[in-house]
């Protein structure tokens, strides 16, 4: 498909042709090619533009939308965006109704596109009459003039994507395509998709991430609706099955956490400079987690939807307070962040295979350090120990001017630089202390121990072992 126009009639014009890019430090180790396809890129930061740009066009058409009329919809802020983008270019009004669970920025945001914004409680069921969707409904029969788009009822929701988001999957990423991964939440997104590829290359596996709470992949699985549990991660997962979401045009359902959701969005911004929201964290996470299945063939491209700009999101997860008050500050924690965290202590202190022992025990009583690696060059050889070298040089003396290879112990076991806190606490269960590498580079960053992971959790409070 063809790029955006170098000079557009209006904003609204700009809306789709958004980039892919590989993903590779985050998808480090997956025999298959990753790309991210940049839909924060959109003029209104996100995958929402589109649909708002389709659901008023076709109302426009069957004069359910009047010049001079108000656009009133129920969002959790994306979809209010990308309705009042186009509101602003055509002349509407716009009253969007939000729940409370959603960031201070996404209300903002929405006024600023001069929004009236209502605030409902989250958490209430759908048919509840302070619920965002019915407090929506009654509003716009209330207001003259007023269309209720409903994205989640509204079929130009699903058709926006078969008509422009699938194309352009298609085009950019050539025949080696074996799967798009994305969240739901209306399912207009991954539905038209799905329908476009059943259509065009079946071959196309079509997976959905749901967030934990959520009552989409647990009906998915069992055509049964369940009781939806409070989640933090926003604009993804339901407590109702939306009439937008179309089961049939999905193949897989893939289920993440907020902790996990919210530490890769945080991965995304350090280690690929896409500063995303943290439903494109839960993406990332629900596609690695399948992959990790080996579901395709070696060397297959799978695209990622990132839905949203993590500008949204700078007061709540990009908050390390947020995070300390939710319970979650030791999640958005990788093993690269703890290693700035050791004060004084250099991150890496290590000897050669050639440094005598007397050396060693002298660096390690000068960091007051009790153990560190044997590095020649970038490979981990081996490690040293005060305890060892004390108790060796007490029953040989000479021992302490020769080399380290002659009181060596085994190399420490070795982590990622990003490994998450659930890794590091699972790895130092078992081991004294981990060596921290940079799999990009291949550079050994520091070495991990029981105690700065016990470290962390003091500071924040908590109690968890260790």
């Amino acid at each position: 498909m063809s790029g955006r126009p170098a000079v557009a009639e209006s904003i609204v014009d700009l809306v789709g042709r958004t980039p892919l890019v590989p993903l590779r430090r985050v998808a480090a180790g997956v025999p298959y090619r990753l790309l991210a396809k940049l839909e924060f890129l959109n003029p209104g930061g996100s995958v929402k533009d589109r649909i708002g740009s389709e659901m008023i066009a076709a109302a426009e058409r069957t004069g359910a939308l009047k010049p001079g009329g108000t656009i009133v919809e129920a969002t959790s802020g994306n979809t209010g965006v990308g309705l009042a983008l186009v509101a602003a270019v055509r002349g509407y009004r716009t009253v969007f109704v939000i729940p409370d669970k959603m960031s201070t920025e996404k209300i903002r945001l929405l006024r600023a596109y001069g929004a009236r914004v209502v605030v409902t409680p989250a958490g209430v069921p759908p048919d509840h009459p302070m619920s965002d969707y019915s407090v929506a409904r009654r509003l716009a029969t209330e207001i003259p003039g007023a269309y209720y788009p409903n994205q989640y009822e509204n079929d130009g929701n699903p058709e926006a994507h078969y008509k422009t988001t699938a194309p352009e999957i298609d085009e950019a990423a050539g025949g080696a395509l074996g799967a798009v991964v994305g969240t739901v939440g209306t399912g207009g997104t991954m539905s038209g998709i799905g329908r476009y590829f059943k259509e065009h290359r079946p071959s196309v596996k079509i997976v959905a991430v749901d967030p934990k709470g959520s009552v989409l992949a647990p009906y998915f699985r069992t055509q049964r609706l369940v009781a939806a549990v409070p989640y933090l991660v926003e604009g993804i997962g339901e407590d109702m099955v939306p009439r937008t979401l179309r089961f049939p045009e999905l193949d897989e359902f893939v289920e993440t956490d907020d902790a996990e959701s919210f530490a890769m969005a945080r991965r995304l911004a350090r280690e690929e400079g896409l500063f995303v929201g943290g439903s494109s964290g839960a993406a990332v996470a629900g596609a690695l987690r399948w992959l990790g299945r080996r579901p395709l063939p070696e060397g297959s491209t799978v695209v990622v939807i990132l839905p949203d700009s993590g500008d949204r999101y700078l007061s709540k997860f990009y908050s390390d307070d947020w995070l300390r008050e939710k319970g979650l500050a030791e999640h958005g924690v990788a093993a690269r962040d703890l290693l700035g965290r050791k004060g004084s202590t250099p991150p890496l202190v290590a000897v050669a295979p050639t440094t005598t022992a007397r050396e060693a025990l002298a660096q390690l009583r000068q960091h007051g350090i009790s153990q560190m690696p044997v590095l020649a060059g970038p490979e981990s050889v081996g490690s040293v120990q005060e305890e060892e070298i004390l108790r060796r040089s007490l029953e040989d003396a000479t021992v302490l001017d020769r080399s380290v290879r002659a009181i060596v112990g085994p190399p420490f076991p070795e982590v990622a630089a990003d490994a998450t806190w659930s890794e590091l606490l699972e790895r130092l269960r078992g081991e004294r202390a981990v060596l921290v590498r940079d799999r990009a580079t291949g550079t050994p960053l520091g070495i991990l121990t029981r105690h700065d992971l016990v470290g962390v959790l003091s500071e924040e409070g908590g109690s968890r072992a260790v």
